[in-house]
């Protein structure tokens, strides 16, 4: 029983993901009267052409890009921030009131935040790079799908 269940779940997933790859070509229209037979095996010979071309897989560059979640920790960041508040408040600390180590705490604490600011702007920005490099590839393999079918007598777009 589980061994079936477990092949109709990885046939359904099978299933959506090649939906999914499938869904992210541009529109194709006959333009030189193929049937619907005749262009299905032109999109699929098109969608190895342009694979094999790119080098791209579009079942795998279709999926969402991977996003980085979870607290903004792992660059050193806050450390390195930590460090240049506890300098900076040190120096302050001992013009200010002489006391430097109140100082260097109360700049360490604005560090450790400062950095952690930094690293989610970090990462914010590699989950954009990771999206827009998705992206990029999709267009790349669907320009070389669409230059194959067009060559083939559809319109595409």
């Amino acid at each position: 029983m589980n061994a079936s269940i477990r092949t109709l779940s990885l046939s359904l997933l099978s299933l959506a993901l090649a939906a999914t790859a499938w869904a992210q070509y541009p529109p194709a229209s006959p333009a030189k009267g193929q049937s619907q037979q005749q262009q299905a095996t032109d999109s699929t010979d098109c969608k190895n052409t342009a694979q094999q071309t790119t080098g791209i897989d579009p079942a795998v560059a279709s999926q969402p890009a991977p996003q980085q979640t979870g607290p903004a920790v792992g660059g050193g960041q806050r450390a390195r921030g930590a460090a240049r508040g506890a300098a900076a408040g040190a120096v302050v600390g001992e013009v200010g009131n002489g006391d430097a180590g109140h100082g260097a705490k109360v700049g360490a604490t604005a560090g450790v935040v400062a950095g952690g600011s930094r690293a989610r702007q970090e990462k914010r920005a590699n989950n954009a790079n990771a999206q827009q490099s998705q992206q990029n590839a999709m267009a790349t393999f669907n320009s070389a799908w669409s230059s194959c079918m067009k060559s083939r007598g559809y319109t595409v777009g």
